[in-house]
C-alpha cells in the first residue's frame, strides 16, 4: 500500500496547505533516420535530477492530530468539495475513510467521476484516517481496528510483535478529539457523518456500530473481518440486542463473490480457509432478526471481485447509497 504521508512531505503539520502538481519532464527530441547521432542525442539529454520532486495530489490538506489519551500522533488527509470556498454559508456532509494512505486517493478519484464527473453525487468533505506516525501500516491498523487482543499469530514488518485490541481507545479518539477538530475547522454538517472501512476497517466499523451507533449516520462496511477472535462480534451483537431495543443507523455491507471457500475450483482468488460471505450473511440475519425500528440495512455480494480488489466497487456503491445527488 502506498504511503500517502510521503506524498505530502511539503505540507506543514497542523497547517492547511495546497499541493501543486509536479510538472512532467519533457523527453528530448531526437532526429529520426540514418543521420541520427546517438552520442549527440545522449549528450543533449537533460541530466536526471538527483532528488526528484515527489508527486502530490492537488488541492488537499494534511493535518496532524495528537491523540492525547493514546499518546500518539495521527495524520488526516482532507479534500474539500469544489464549491466549498464559493459557498461560504453551506455546510457539507463528511465521509471518514479508514486506511487513508490507500483509500483517500482512491475515494477522491472515484468521487470525481461518479455519475458523469461527480454529477451523480452530493458534494462532501473527505477525511482520510491514516496510521499512527512512526508505526507501520500493519502495526497501526491491527492495533487500532481490532476489538480484542486475541489476534493473529504473526509478526509486523518492523520486527515488533503485533498488538491488537485497542479499537475502543481509537474510537474514543475519533469521537472526542478528531471529529470535533474537523467540525471546528471545516463547515461540516455534523448530523451527516459517514464512515467507510474495508476488512479490518470494516470490523472497526462494526465495533462502532455496536458501541455508539449514533457516532455516524451511515456505515459503509466492506468485507468486514467478522472471523476475528472466534467471531467475537457475534457475541457483541447479541449483547447489544439484549440491552437495547433499537439500533438507529443506516448500514451498507458489501463483499466480494470470491470471499468464500470453493474446494471444487482451482482459482486462487477464492478464500482458502475463511468463508467471509457466510459470516456477513449470518451477521445480517442476526441484525434483521432484532427488528430494530431505526435500522436501515442493505447488503450486497459483488461479482467478479476478491478481498483485495473489491473496495473500489464497495466505495462506488457506498457513495451512491449515502450521498446521492440532490435533485431540484
Amino acid at each position: 500500500m502506498l504511503r500517502l504521508s510521503a506524498l505530502f512531505v511539503l505540507l506543514i503539520c497542523a497547517t492547511p496547505a495546497l499541493a501543486q502538481p509536479v510538472a512532467e519532464p519533457q523527453a528530448p527530441v531526437v532526429a529520426a533516420g540514418p543521420a541520427a547521432n546517438p552520442a549527440a542525442a545522449t549528450a543533449a539529454a537533460p541530466p536526471l535530477a538527483a532528488n526528484p520532486a515527489p508527486f502530490v495530489l492537488k488541492d488537499n490538506e494534511v493535518r496532524t492530530i495528537r491523540a492525547k489519551t493514546l499518546q500518539r500522533d495521527y495524520e488526516i488527509y482532507v479534500a474539500l468539495p469544489p464549491s466549498y470556498h464559493s459557498s461560504p454559508r453551506r455546510r457539507f456532509p463528511v465521509l471518514f475513510v479508514s486506511d487513508g494512505d490507500y483509500s483517500f486517493p482512491l475515494v477522491r478519484s472515484i468521487a470525481q467521476r461518479v455519475g458523469n464527473r461527480a454529477q451523480g453525487l452530493e458534494e462532501f468533505i473527505l477525511v482520510g484516517l491514516s496510521y499512527a506516525i512512526g508505526d507501520t501500516r500493519q502495526y497501526s491498523r491491527r492495533r487500532d481496528y481490532t476489538p480484542t487482543p486475541n489476534g493473529e499469530k504473526t509478526r509486523d514488518e518492523s520486527g515488533r510483535p503485533p498488538l491488537f485490541g485497542e479499537a475502543e481507545g481509537y474510537r474514543r479518539f475519533l469521537a472526542d478529539e478528531l471529529m470535533p477538530f474537523v467540525a471546528a475547522t471545516y463547515r461540516t454538517d455534523t448530523t451527516r457523518s459517514i464512515y467507510a472501512g474495508h476488512s479490518y476497517g470494516g470490523l472497526f466499523g462494526v465495533h462502532i456500530l455496536l458501541t455508539e451507533p449514533k457516532m455516524f449516520s451511515h456505515y459503509i462496511l466492506g468485507s468486514p473481518s467478522l472471523w476475528f477472535d472466534q467471531k467475537v462480534m457475534f457475541a457483541r451483537e447479541k449483547a447489544y440486542a439484549d440491552a437495547n431495543k433499537d439500533l438507529k443507523a443506516n448500514v451498507l455491507m458489501a463483499i466480494a463473490s470470491y470471499e468464500t471457500i470453493n474446494k471444487a475450483s482451482n482459482d486462487p482468488r477464492f478464500s482458502r480457509n475463511l468463508d467471509m460471505i457466510a459470516d456477513m450473511q449470518d451477521f445480517e440475519k442476526a441484525l434483521r432478526s432484532r427488528e430494530y425500528p431505526g435500522l436501515s440495512l442493505t447488503s450486497e455480494i459483488i461479482p467478479g471481485e476478491d478481498h483485495l480488489t473489491v473496495f473500489p466497487a464497495v466505495i462506488t456503491r457506498g457513495l451512491l447509497w449515502a450521498l446521492p445527488a440532490k435533485r431540484d
